[in-house]
């Protein structure tokens, strides 16, 4: 049986509920209170209950640089979240501010819709020259609205007007964003329970993990496609991650993913690569597919995309798919130009400072580092994962996910941030930032084993 969060938990938990007392001000002849950044009073009152992150992590964040978080009461958390991905490069990178800075100081434009700027230009010509030249690969790039789920809506809607064709093949344990297309093609239940509305035209195929690994994937697809009684017809589109972030940091297979772009080949099917999460660097290659040597017909890109964690999203289409009318896809934020001047910036940063090789260390050092702290505590507790994305999975001592919330709510304890994951949440997600030192790795690691190893005591207790 597992024990009740609270009583594996250490007593060290921070207080997030002390309101402290500050001096009344005069405004329009009505009083009010100076801003007590630690009085939590105000989420309650007046912020939706959708918030999530900040029930996991229940503290006042003030500050934050490099892979740290500084809270309001002075106490200093290791980052092994990074935004969800969207600060592969760190908080507050000086670099990417200093560049920022200097925009806003010479009233560079900030708001400028689908306008020719001196921004979107910088951009898309340090994009074109450090990033699609010498990979070969020849993109139109479409600005969407600044989330990752608007890039995902753009896609399917693209590959649906270029095919003339409505389904769309998406994979179970996938997830592709809350809008209605995205969430369609996306395998959570929960989410999609949201929905409020009938999610149509998506087929679910067995992605090559766990339970789902005995199953040939790429056999079953095209049994679909050739069997005139299989029920399903030729979609417009596949669309996937090549490792499932959400799902628990589950990895496609190299082989899997050349035999999928194979089969699209053969059969006119729009190949999507969801690397929202797994692009611009995360994997150790700027996109998560290259090491599998393929080249899909659209990329949508956001999250890590401006460098910064300013809202940015974009959608890389081969040329011949770029059918788009005029305004047929827009949306009033799709030009951010302060996120294309810390994108710009983020890219020459990956490019000049070494940062395939970098993470390609730091993911060794990972790797080691985990089997011999993490894994030498339990068989049963297993790790996977590529570049600076890693899954601790701890299905196998407990599949209901509380001893995961348990270990998860013990590192907030020990002043660690880390996401749960995967099926019922009992994979920990490790994501720091890819600028990370060695030494803050370590850290982090040892920080998880001694809250592992709390929980297990407590657990055979």
């Amino acid at each position: 049986m597992i024990p009740p969060v609270n009583a594996i938990v250490s007593s060290t938990t921070p207080n997030v509920n002390n309101a402290g007392t500050s001096p009344a001000i005069e405004v329009v002849g009505r009083p009010v209170e100076a801003a007590d950044v630690n009085d939590t009073d105000i989420y309650e009152r007046r912020e939706s209950a959708v918030r999530s992150y900040c029930r996991s992590f229940p503290v006042v964040f003030t500050t934050a640089e490099g892979s740290h978080l500084v809270d309001g009461h002075d106490n200093r958390y290791l980052d092994f979240f990074a935004g969800a991905g969207a600060l592969n490069y760190g908080h507050s990178n000086r670099r990417m501010k200093q560049a920022l800075l200097d925009y806003i100081e010479s009233d560079g434009l900030v708001h400028g819709l689908d306008l020719h700027t001196a921004a979107k230009s910088a951009f898309l010509q340090t994009f074109e020259e450090l990033v699609l030249i010498p990979r070969g690969l020849d993109y139109r790039v479409q600005f969407t609205g600044p989330t990752g789920a608007n890039a995902v809506e753009a896609a399917l809607k693209v590959a649906r007007n270029v095919t003339g064709r409505r389904t769309v093949f998406s994979f179970m344990g996938g997830y592709h964003g809350h809008s209605l297309g995205g969430l369609a093609a996306t395998a959570n239940r929960e989410h999609r329970a949201a929905a409020g509305v009938s999610l149509q035209d998506v087929v679910f195929l067995p992605f090559p993990y766990g339970q789902m690994a005995q199953i040939d994937t790429i056999a079953y697809l095209r049994a679909l496609l050739t069997d005139t009684h299989s029920g399903a017809e030729v979609p417009a589109a596949i669309i996937l991650e090549t490792i499932q972030a959400e799902g628990g940091i589950c990895i496609a297979p190299d082989e899997t993913l050349r035999d999928l772009r194979a089969v699209c080949d053969e059969f006119g099917i729009v190949l999507i690569v969801d690397d929202i999460q797994t692009g611009c660097g995360r994997t150790g290659t700027f996109f998560s597919f290259e090491r599998a040597g393929i080249v899909p017909d659209i990329v949508t890109l956001s999250k890590s995309l401006s460098g910064y964690g300013l809202p940015m999203s974009a959608v890389l289409l081969r040329p011949e798919l770029d059918i788009w009318k005029p305004a047929e896809h827009t949306g009033t934020f799709r030009g951010n130009q302060l996120a294309f001047v810390t994108a710009a910036e983020a890219i020459r940063l990956f490019h000049e400072e070494g940062f395939e090789a970098r993470t390609a260390a730091l993911a060794e050092q990972a790797e080691r580092t985990m089997l011999e702290m993490l894994c030498s505590l339990d068989e049963r507790i297993k790790i996977r994962g590529v570049g600076l994305m890693w899954g601790i999975d701890l299905a196998e001592i407990d599949s209901t996910g509380a001893f995961a919330k348990a270990v998860s709510q013990q590192c907030f304890a020990d002043k660690l941030i880390i996401e749960r994951v995967g099926r019922n949440d009992t994979v920990l997600k490790m994501l720091p930032p890819l600028t990370i030192s060695t030494e803050d790795l370590d850290d982090g690691i040892m920080r998880i084993a001694g809250a592992l190893k709390r929980c297990l005591d407590a657990l055979e207790s």
